[in-house]
């Protein structure tokens, strides 16, 4: 694509990029096959190429509306348009980008600047949101019928048989004696369901892997990254490094993330840190050992799990951020396969549920459409589970969905054996 950015802008590193991005892209139009919103919306401003002239017009310094920013703010950034683009178009750093700069040239009604507000202020915190959500439970009945309905119910904290609670001898290795890695506890995750790290804590304890947290750990920064709080999430990040590094250093040889929308936000660092000289280095290591949970279990003898057969029917949701973010599609597959997981048939599973991170919030309504969408999609095979990866995706589905919704680790923690040996 022939570009004319502005001058001034094009001297930034964020001009340089956004120009090597437009650049790439060849008209052609594969990605609007695959986005969601141009499927539901049928309008070209409401696809990946669409909003690629939009920003390219923004950055050109062409007349930028309201109606521009409707049009990116209904981007969910699920990324489906780049796994489909056969020029390798980096669309979701674009649009990073592009919101960047709307920011600045179209203000937010008071309205809109609250809700960021609170969504940059609150959710990235664990207790702000245990406390937001015990306030919002007594007081159901007085919140609109919108957010009844998305509002969770509190989980009942599960203990699953792991090998320290059942006094068994420690699992054997034949690489290490004794593992150790970090366990990212996320924020919104940490405070609405926390049985996800204990089911993740109690399975790896079963391969000779023992999971740690670190209290002081706060947000990936993905939320503020996507809601153009660039700095914040920076922040986010370098704190993160922080409390990560002298565990890394220790011997920790992987991050595990059960959110895989956590879990694209870590793998980028060293793209969001960038100008960060101090920490470069060190998001590069981050990066290359946060793993996605289901990258562990590839990559172990899952024969040593002493899981108890089950019947159970299960409809695989595999998350925007694992398929399109980190390409770890095939991996939650295969393992739950080779763990005898009966899977029944799904449809459409490169389109998003609508959950995408803040977006159901956000856009309720086009949200509440692809989550009716995907539901019909998980459910035409009647399943007796639908199981996930990530805890936005869950919180979303379960607010429509009749059929019981859980982390796919939970799936498997609670199959296993509580015979001692």
């Amino acid at each position: 694509m022939k570009t004319n950015l502005d001058s001034t802008f094009l001297k930034s590193k964020e001009g340089q990029k956004a120009e090597d991005i437009l650049r790439r892209c060849v008209h052609c139009g594969f990605c609007n096959a695959t986005c969601p919103t141009y499927q539901e919306l049928s309008d070209e401003r409401d696809g990946p190429r669409g909003r690629i002239y939009l920003i390219k017009q923004m950055l050109e310094g062409g007349e930028v509306t309201e109606n521009t920013q409707r049009h990116l703010d209904r981007c969910l950034t699920c990324r489906s348009c780049e796994t489909t683009c056969p020029s390798g178009v980096k669309y979701g750093q674009l649009l990073d980008i592009g919101r960047q700069q709307l920011e600045k040239k179209v203000p937010r009604t008071a309205k809109e600047k609250l809700y960021r507000f609170i969504l940059t202020r609150v959710f990235p915190h664990s207790l702000l949101v245990s406390m937001s959500m015990t306030l919002a439970r007594t007081f159901r009945l007085l919140l609109p019928k919108a957010l009844q309905k998305k509002l969770p119910m509190a989980q009942t904290h599960k203990r699953y048989a792991s090998v320290s609670a059942l006094h068994l001898p420690k699992p054997i290795s034949t690489t290490k004696a004794h593992r150790t890695m970090i366990g990212f506890k996320g924020c919104v995750q940490q405070a609405l369901t926390p049985n996800t790290l204990a089911a993740a804590r109690a399975v790896l304890s079963h391969l000779g892997i023992e999971l740690i947290t670190i209290n002081k750990e706060t947000c990936c920064g993905a939320m503020n990254l996507h809601l153009a709080e660039h700095q914040r999430a920076i922040e986010q990040a370098k704190r993160n490094i922080d409390v990560w590094w002298p565990h890394i250093e220790n011997g920790a040889e992987a991050i595990v993330i059960s959110a895989s929308g956590c879990g694209i936000a870590i793998k980028e660092y060293p793209e969001l840190l960038s100008d960060e000289a101090a920490y470069l280095d060190k998001a590069n290591a981050v990066a290359a050992i946060a793993k996605d949970l289901s990258d562990i279990l590839s990559q172990e003898d899952l024969s040593r799990l002493p899981l108890k057969k089950s019947d159970q029917r299960a409809a695989v949701h595999c998350p925007c951020s694992l398929q399109h973010g980190i390409d770890r599609k095939d991996n939650l597959y295969k393992t739950l396969s080779q763990l005898g997981v009966i899977q029944t048939k799904t449809q459409e599973d490169h389109l998003c549920c609508g959950s995408a991170g803040a977006y159901s919030l956000l856009q309720p309504e086009l949200s509440q459409t692809l989550l009716k969408r995907k539901l019909e999609a998980l459910q035409g095979d009647s399943p007796e589970v639908i199981v996930t990866a990530n805890i936005g995706c869950q919180l979303h589905l379960s607010s429509g969905s009749d059929v019981p919704v859980k982390h796919w680790i939970e799936l498997l923690a609670e199959r296993l054996s509580t015979n001692k040996h």
